[in-house]
This record gives C-alpha cells, sequence and structure tokens, in this order.
C-alpha cells in the first residue's frame, strides 16, 4: 500500500514525495487511518519505525482545515522528554508541512532562552512541540492558550514517566480541553505507562506494531566480557583501531565518566565529545551537529542520547556499561541502523552481567554473539581475584555489575581502625 490510499491531504502527499518515502511503515499503515478517524490510540513502537510520521502525518491532515474557532494557540500539542527529541519532531513537522499555508510550528525546551521562546509563542501558531518541564513554566505564568486544542501527542511516554515527568505531564493534560484526541506512543505499554494511558485517554484504541523476533535484524550484536575498567579500556581501544567506523556512539553509566574517557581519546588522537544531562542547550545542539558535520567521529554519552537523535552516519553503538534496563538497552542500539542501513553494536559485560543479558536476549528475541579478541581474553573465572561488591545505589539489572568498574566510585580501602586514648 502506498501513501496514497490512505487518504491523506494532496499538499501532505507532496511533501512525502518531495522526502521520497516510497511507502508507508507498519505503524504508519495501521495507525493514520484511526487517528484520521477520530480515535485516541496507544501504541507501541521502538524509534526507526516511523512513528512520527505516524502522528505527524494525520495531525497536519488536520491542520489543513482552518480551525473555526478564534484564537492564535495551538491546535496539536506534542510532548517529548528530551529536547532532542522536540527539536526533531520539529524538524519533521516543518518537513511535512512544507506546501500547506499558514501552519506553523514552535518548539520549546528547557535550556534555551525564555525571550525568544516568548516571542514565537506571542505569534499564531499550529503546533506546538514542547518538553513537559519547560511547558509547565509557561502554562503557571498563563503564556499558553489552549483553547482551540484539538490534538494531544504523547511521545515516548514511558521515557517521560522514567524520567519523573509523570506528574507535569497530568497536569498540562487538565490544562487541556476534555475534547481533544489523545495519542500516546510507548516502546512498551505496560506497568506505569498502561495505567497512564487509561487515566489520560478516551476508550483507546491499542497498536502494536512490532513483534520482538522483528527487532534490530539490521544491527550486528557482540558481546565482550570484560575482567575490569582496565580490560574495557583496552577492549575499547582495539575496537575504535580496528572497526571500520563512520561515527560511534560510547555508552557510559556516569556523567563524570563520560568527560573522563573523552579526554583519554582525546589523548590518543581520537575525535571524540562528549554528550550528558550537563551540558546546556547551546553546547548539547553544537555536539550533535559536530557529529553530522564529521568534525566529531566517537560521542561519548550518557542514556540522555539514547533517544531523540537521529544521525544516519552511526556505524556502531559500543556500550562501555550496560544500561539499567532492557529497554535502555533497545533504544541505546537502536541510534544505528537508521533507516534500513547496517549497524553494529558491541557490549562490554561483568561476569555478573549474564542474567540481564539473557533479559534482552528474551525481550529483542535475539540471541547476542559472545566476542574474544585473540590477546585481549577475559580472564578464567576461577583465576579471577574476589572483589568487593559495592553497593548499588539503584536496584534493577545488570547497570549496576558495570558501575564497579566505573572511574568515579570511591575507594573501598579500609581506613586504619583508631583507638581511643584512655
Amino acid at each position: 500500500m502506498s501513501f496514497d490510499n490512505l487518504n491523506l491531504h494532496p499538499k501532505i502527499l507532496q511533501a512525502i514525495s518531495k522526502a521520497k518515502y516510497p511507502e508507508p511503515t507498519k505503524i504508519q499503515l495501521k495507525a493514520i487511518p484511526k487517528i484520521l478517524d477520530g480515535f485516541d490510540i496507544r501504541a507501541s513502537a521502538q524509534t526507526g519505525t516511523g512513528k512520527t510520521a505516524a502522528f505527524l502525518l494525520p495531525a497536519l491532515n488536520r491542520l489543513a482545515t482552518p480551525s473555526t474557532l478564534p484564537g492564535k494557540g495551538a491546535r496539536v500539542l506534542i510532548l517529548a522528554p528530551t529536547r532532542e527529541l522536540a527539536m526533531q519532531i520539529a524538524v519533521q513537522a516543518e518537513k511535512y508541512s512544507e506546501f500547506l499555508n499558514r501552519v506553523k510550528t514552535v518548539c520549546i525546551f528547557g535550556g534555551a532562552p525564555y525571550h525568544a521562546q516568548m516571542r514565537q509563542l506571542s505569534r499564531p501558531y499550529d503546533i506546538l512541540i514542547a518538553t513537559p518541564g519547560r511547558l509547565i513554566d509557561y502554562i503557571e505564568k498563563r503564556k499558553i492558550n489552549f483553547s482551540r486544542l484539538e490534538m494531544l501527542v504523547l511521545d515516548e511516554a514511558d521515557r517521560m514517566l522514567d524520567m519523573g515527568f509523570i506528574e507535569p505531564v497530568e497536569q498540562i493534560v487538565a490544562a487541556t480541553p476534555a475534547s481533544r484526541q489523545t495519542l500516546l506512543f510507548s516502546a512498551t505499554l505496560q506497568g506505569s505507562v498502561l495505567k497512564l494511558s487509561e487515566r489520560l485517554l478516551n476508550k483507546p484504541l491499542e497498536i502494536v506494531v512490532h513483534a520482538k523476533q522483528e527487532k534490530n535484524e539490521n544491527i550486528e550484536q557482540k558481546l565482550h566480557y570484560v575482567d575490569d575498567l582496565h580490560h574495557k579500556n583496552r577492549l575499547l581501544d582495539h575496537i575504535l583501531k580496528e572497526e571500520e567506523i563512520v561515527n560511534a556512539i560510547v555508552f557510559t553509566a556516569t556523567k563524570r565518566h563520560a568527560d573522563q574517557l573523552v579526554g583519554e581519546l582525546h589523548d590518543k588522537g581520537c575525535q571524540a565529545a562528549a554528550l550528558h544531562g550537563d551540558m546546556n542547550q547551546r553546547q548539547r545542539t553544537r555536539t550533535i551537529a559536530q557529529l553530522r558535520s564529521g568534525k566529531v567521529k566517537i560521542l561519548v554519552a550518557t542514556d540522555v542520547a539514547a533517544r531523540g537523535i537521529d544521525v544516519q552516519s552511526i556505524t556502531h553503538v559500543i556500550n562501555f556499561d550496560l544500561p539499567n534496563s532492557v529497554e535502555d538497552y533497545v533504544h541505546r542500539i537502536g541510534r544505528t541502523g537508521r533507516a534500513g542501513a547496517k549497524g553494529k553494536a558491541l557490549s562490554f559485560a561483568a561476569g555478573r552481567d549474564a542474567s540481564l543479558v539473557r533479559k534482552i536476549e528474551e525481550f529483542t528475541g535475539q540471541k547476542i554473539s559472545i566476542e574474544e579478541i585473540a590477546g585481549l581474553e577475559p580472564r578464567p573465572r576461577s583465576s579471577r581475584p574476589k572483589q568487593r561488591q559495592p553497593r548499588s545505589r539503584r536496584g534493577g539489572g545488570g547497570g549496576g555489575g558495570n558501575r564497579r568498574f566505573n572511574t568515579n566510585e570511591k575507594s573501598s580501602k579500609r581506613r586504619p581502625s583508631r583507638t581511643r586514648n584512655k
């Protein structure tokens, strides 16, 4: 089936044709007709499946007909968990609305100057793309008018809840008209995400487009078992030298280690940069631009970069530290193999991360092959020195197992006992 069969406005089809999208993806085929019919939907879809167009195209189709309500506020509100994802959606919205008259998109997020965003919000616009925290600021200052709002989209709802945005999201939804159409997209539809959808959506239709065995088929996944931090560093050096890498993202567990690893890579002559939550928006935008332009080859990032970054030239994802959840693993490796290209995902794991590896394989329906590099093999378990296990600050999977190798951990040496003088 082609886009011509989806009853979209001719000017939207013109933009799709210009973008050279040959046919709709599974999520688009299933979601667009239901959204056009006015249903609330909750959909489970990973990044890279075309989900952004699945909600943007029917939203723009609605905007092709002028509103009968007075005012200049948004008719479509899209909430995204991160600045990077919000900006990515805004780029897509501009692309698909190129031939529609009078359709204006505004994107607001934290870390950017208020006065520039205020100027945008003071003019007429149709689509508002926002991160929850910054939008709450404007709602509380009474700078946002939702009287014309017709559609609300919650993109990557699971990520928003993971980041602690459940109260801001519910506060935002409470400020919108009850007559709105609501769309929720998430990697998974379980637990708190499912409960949220039941509270916010009106008799939603559920759409699931990906079977487990269909995930990441174009990404080659390999696992390297490691002994310690020094072993990880030696493996990383080997991979960066021997693999045919165009661009790579190296994921670490902490911001501090990301900065430290970038410094070490610079010392070795690598074009590397960090990306994490302590950087302001201008720094993060510049870093992504440098990655796209080729000035940066290796991006060392925390999970802030796992979603919302769409750089086609990323050939490798390296999990220097495994994440705490299988969902984050899927989103991390999804940064490579974009738009049908081939990619590689290489992960470093301690012996006690075996249970997390099994969970990842069960979730994705794919076996991760274990690879050993000559001269860099892990020691046999029987010969490994016993290590004191530090307490994990967070519960859950094998991310804690990797944290014992992070360079920001405090020394576990015991202090000498003190003898009280009598």
